[in-house]
C-alpha cells in the first residue's frame, strides 16, 4: 500500500506559491540551525546501517524512488556526494529517541542510536520535504533534537463507531509525521467489540453488530444488538490478520498500538452474547462483569492471551472506569467473594479484580494499564495509571511510585467542540480550543522533584460517540493533535503560541495536499478582560487562532467596519462598553462580530452569601465568581462558569441602599453532559436582610430536549425599586445548572 506522503509528493508542484518556504518543524525541535544553501533530491542513494534499513525503504516511499537506492552501509565505506546517510550511533538507553539531522549541500547525515531516533528524524525530514513547494531540494540545515517525554499518545474509540483499517493506516501516517509514538485502540464497550477472539467468536458475530447507525440514537432507544449479515446491522471489526497488519504498518513508523479491552465495566455487548458473565444471567440490565463469578476472569484471561500474541506492546489497557456497583450489592456470588477475601465494600471489589488481571498480566511480561478508577479500593502493585478526571489521580499514582500517563478531560478530550458549538458539528459538549491543547503543561506543578519520573508522556483522546465518519474523526483530530505534540515533545521554555502558529500556518497546505479534514482557523476574536472594579477601568487584549489577522473594533456597540480602530495591543477603557470586534480580510469583515458587555455593575466586589452551595466540581471563582464583573465563555470548564447541583440561592448585600433598575444573569444549556436551563429565576429584596420582598420572576422557555449549546439571559425589571440586599433564586430543573455573573444595574 502506497503512503499519503508519496501521495502528497505527486500533487507538489501543483501548489504554487509566492512567498519563500523555510523550515518549520513540529514538534519544535531542541535545536535548529538554518545554513545557506540547499540540498538537490534527485534519486539520491540512501545508504543506511542495518538495523535502519526500514527507515531507509520509507524514505524511498516517501520520495517515490526505487527501493534498490536503499543500500546497507559497509564498514569503512565512504558515502558518495549526494547521497543520504542514515547510521546508528553509539549512545545509551535514555537517548535512543533522540537524533541528529544534518543537510548540508552535498549530502544528508541523519545519526542516531536507536530506531526511535531515525524515525523521528525522518519525521522531521519527511516535513521539512512536503512543506517545500517543490520536491526538487531542501534548505540546508542542522536539528540536534530529543522529545521531552517517551509517551505520546492519541486514543482513538473505535466501538461507538468502526473505522476500517485503511483508515487507521492513515492516522498512524499522519500523527507519525508529528512524532506521537502511541495509538491507544478503544475496541470494546457498549456499543461494539472490534476485535476477533478465536476462542469466543459470538464476540465478532454478535457484539460487534447494533440496530442503528447512530451512536446516540441506539444508546437512547432499545440498545439492541444484531447479528453479522442481518440487514439492519451496524458495525465490524478487525481480524486478527487486519490487527497483525495494523501493528506491522505502525511499528515500522515507530508507533506502538495499545489494545484496549474494558472491564469491569462498559461491558454490555460482551454480556449480551455471554449472558452467564452478567450477575444477573439476563443479555440485558448489565454492563459489569459479575466479579464472583470465575468465569469472569477464565473469559478476560484468555482475550487478553489472545490480545498479547497480536499486541506486543508493553502495555494492556483494560479500562476499569465508570463501572456500576448496583449489581455487585445484590448479587451473592459478588457478596461471597467480598467475603472470602476479606474485602471492605464494592469499591474494593472492583480493586480486587483489577489486581487479579494486573498480576496475570505481570506474569506475561507486560504492564496493565487502566484509567484512574482502578486507584479506588487500592491500587495493584504493578499497575499503570492514566489520568483522565483532571490530573488528581495520576499525581496520586505518581507519588505512589506508578507510572502515570496524563489525559485530563479538560485539555485532552478531542470529542469536545473546538469553536463555536453553534457553528460545529454536534460534539459531546464542552470547548478546548488549538490555543488550550497547545498551552497545556503535562508536569503537575504539584507534584513532587522526586516523582516527576514517573509522569511518562500525555495523551489525547478522541471518544466517538458524536463523531460517526471517517472525516469527522480528522476534523476533531487535526490540527489539535499537532499542538498537543509539542506540548509532549519540546521543552517548554522553547514553546511560544505566535512561533507555532506562524509554523503551523506553513503546515495547513501540506494538510490539504494530504486531503485531511482539518479543522480550520477560527474567525472568532477572543476578547479578554481584565477588570480594576476600584479604578472602575478594564484592560482589553484579543488574540485568534489566525496568524497575524487584520483586527477592528468599536467600543460604542456599533458594527465594526473596515475603518474602524485597528487592533495593535492591549487597550483600556474607563466604565461601561459594549466592544464589538471582527477580523477584516480585503476590507471585508470575514463574519459576525464578536461581542462583549463591559459592564461594571453595582454588585462587583460586593458581599455574597450561598444559601445553597455551589457544586465542589465546578467551584469556578468560589464566592467572586457571580459578582467579579467577568462573564463566562463558550464553556462550562473555563472557569467562570459556576456549577449547581440544586438550587441557585445566593444573598448579594450591596453595602448600602441603591436606587435598582434591572437584575441579569446568564445560563447555558447543553444536554450531553447534563446541564440545564433552570426552571425560573425569581428575585426578592430586602432593606435589612431579613425581611424579604418578592420584586420578579421570569419563566425559561429553552426546552429541556434542545440539544444545541444555548444561552439564555433571563431578566427581572427592579425599575423603581431601591434595596440593600438582593437575594436571587434559579429552580434546577435537571441535572446542573452553570450560571457566570448576576449583573445588578
Amino acid at each position: 500500500m502506497r503512503s499519503i506522503f508519496s501521495t502528497l509528493l505527486l500533487l507538489a508542484c501543483s501548489f504554487a506559491s509566492v512567498s519563500q518556504s523555510r523550515i518549520n518543524i513540529i514538534p519544535k525541535p531542541e535545536k535548529l540551525q538554518e545554513m545557506d544553501g540547499n540540498f538537490p533530491l534527485n534519486n539520491n542513494k540512501i545508504l543506511v546501517s542495518k538495523e535502519f534499513r526500514e527507515v531507509g525503504l520509507l524514505l524511498a516511499d516517501l520520495m517515490q524512488w526505487k527501493q534498490n537506492r536503499v543500500i546497507v552501509l559497509q564498514k569503512g565505506s565512504v558515502p558518495p556526494a549526494g547521497s543520504i546517510v542514515i547510521e546508528k550511533t553509539k549512545g545509551n538507553k535514555n537517548d535512543s529517541a533522540a537524533y541528529t539531522l544534518d543537510i548540508k549541500k552535498k549530502g544528508i547525515r541523519i545519526a542516531a542510536s536507536g530506531y526511535a531516533g531515525a524515525i523521528n528524524a525522518l519525521q522531521s525530514l519527511a516535513q521539512i520535504i512536503l512543506t517545500q513547494e517543490t520536491k526538487t531540494s531542501i534548505p540546508c540545515a542542522l536539528i540536534e533534537d530529543k522529545p521531552r517525554f517517551g509517551y505520546r499518545g492519541l486514543m482513538l474509540d473505535v466501538s461507538r463507531h468502526f473505522f476500517p483499517p485503511s483508515f487507521i493506516k492513515k492516522m498512524i501516517d499522519l500523527i507519525g509525521l508529528y512524532k506521537i509514538n502511541a495509538l491507544h485502540m478503544h475496541l470494546t464497550d457498549a456499543a461494539g467489540w472490534r476485535i476477533e477472539v478465536k476462542k469466543y467468536p459470538e464476540l465478532t458475530s454478535q457484539a460487534a453488530w447494533r440496530t442503528s447507525y447512530g451512536w446516540k440514537k441506539w444508546w437512547n432507544s432499545d440498545r439492541d444488538y444484531a447479528k453479522e449479515g442481518e440487514a439492519s446491522a451496524y458495525g465490524g471489526y478487525y481480524t486478527q490478520a487486519n490487527a497483525k497488519d495494523l501493528v506491522a504498518y505502525a511499528q515500522k513508523r515507530g508507533i506502538t498500538i495499545i489494545p484496549e479491552i474494558e472491564m469491569p465495566g462498559h461491558s454490555e455487548e460482551v454480556i449480551a452474547a455471554y449472558p452467564q458473565l452478567g450477575c444477573v444471567g439476563a443479555k440485558k440490565g448489565q454492563g459489569e462483569f459479575c466479579l464472583g463469578n470465575d468465569s469472569t476472569f477464565i473469559f478476560m484471561q484468555d482475550v487478553i492471551t489472545e490480545m498479547m500474541a497480536i499486541f506486543p506492546s508493553t502495555y494492556i489497557h483494560i479500562g476499569g472506569d465508570e463501572a456500576g456497583k448496583a449489581n455487585w450489592k445484590t448479587c451473592s456470588k459478588c457478596q461471597q467473594r467480598i467475603k472470602d477475601n476479606n474485602l471492605k465494600d464494592e469499591f474494593e471489589l472492583q480493586s480486587y479484580a483489577i489486581r487479579r488481571m494486573e498480576k496475570f498480566i505481570s506474569s506475561k511480561g507486560r504492564q496493565l494499564l487502566g484509567w484512574d478508577e482502578i486507584l479506588e479500593g487500592g491500587l495493584a502493585p504493578g499497575a499503570r495509571v492514566m489520568s483522565w478526571r483532571g490530573e488528581k489521580g495520576g499525581i496520586e499514582a505518581a507519588r505512589m511510585g506508578h507510572d502515570v500517563i496524563m489525559t485530563p478531560g479538560g485539555t485532552c478530550y478531542f470529542d469536545k467542540y473546538q469553536q463555536d458549538p453553534t457553528t460545529e458539528p454536534e460534539a459531546i459538549g464542552g470547548f478546548l480550543p488549538l490555543q488550550k491543547v497547545y498551552e497545556y503543561e503535562p508536569m503537575p506543578k504539584e507534584l513532587e522533584a522526586d516523582k516527576q519520573q514517573f509522569v511518562k508522556g500525555a495523551q489525547a483522546n478522541l471518544w466517538t460517540e458524536y463523531v460517526p465518519t471517517m472525516e469527522h474523526a480528522e476534523y476533531m483530530v487535526f490540527p489539535r493533535i499537532i499542538a498537543l505534540s509539542e506540548a509532549v515533545w519540546s521543552e517548554r521554555k522553547n514553546m511560544e503560541w505566535g512561533d507555532f502558529q506562524y509554523r503551523l500556518s506553513q503546515h495547513y497546505k501540506m494538510l490539504q495536499r494530504l486531503n485531511v479534514n482539518y479543522c480550520r482557523p477560527s474567525d472568532r476574536v477572543e476578547i479578554s478582560p481584565v477588570i480594576d472594579a476600584p479604578k472602575g477601568t478594564t484592560t482589553i487584549s484579543f488574540s485568534s487562532e489566525q496568524f497575524k489577522p487584520e483586527i477592528r473594533y468599536t467600543i460604542d456597540g456599533s458594527l465594526p467596519t473596515s475603518n474602524s480602530t485597528l487592533y495593535t495591543g492591549p487597550f483600556s477603557i474607563t466604565g461601561s462598553a459594549l466592544i464589538k470586534t471582527a477580523i477584516f480580510r480585503k476590507g471585508r469583515m470575514n463574519q459576525r462580530p464578536d461581542t462583549i458587555d463591559i459592564n461594571l455593575h453595582k454588585a462587583i466586589g460586593k458581599t455574597i452569601v450561598y444559601n445553597k452551595k455551589y457544586s465542589s466540581s465546578y467551584v469556578a471563582q468560589k464566592e467572586a465568581t457571580l459578582i467579579n464583573g467577568y462573564r463566562g465563555s463558550l464553556t462550562y470548564q473555563d472557569g467562570q462558569w459556576q456549577g449547581f447541583l440544586n438550587d441557585m440561592d445566593v444573598t448579594i448585600d450591596l453595602g448600602k441602599e441603591e436606587a435598582l433598575s434591572r437584575l441579569r444573569s446568564t445560563f447555558m444549556q447543553i444536554i450531553g453532559p447534563g446541564v440545564y436551563m433552570p426552571h425560573f429565576i425569581e428575585v426578592s429584596l430586602s432593606a435589612d436582610g431579613t425581611n424579604f420582598t418578592p420584586a420578579g420572576k421570569t419563566l425559561n422557555d429553552v426546552s429541556p430536549t434542545d440539544s444545541k449549546l444555548s444561552f439564555k439571559t433571563f431578566e427581572v425589571d427592579l425599575k423603581g425599586k431601591q434595596a440593600r440586599y438582593v437575594r436571587f433564586v434559579a429552580k434546577l430543573q435537571r441535572g446542573f445548572l452553570f450560571a457566570d455573573e448576576i449583573i445588578i444595574d
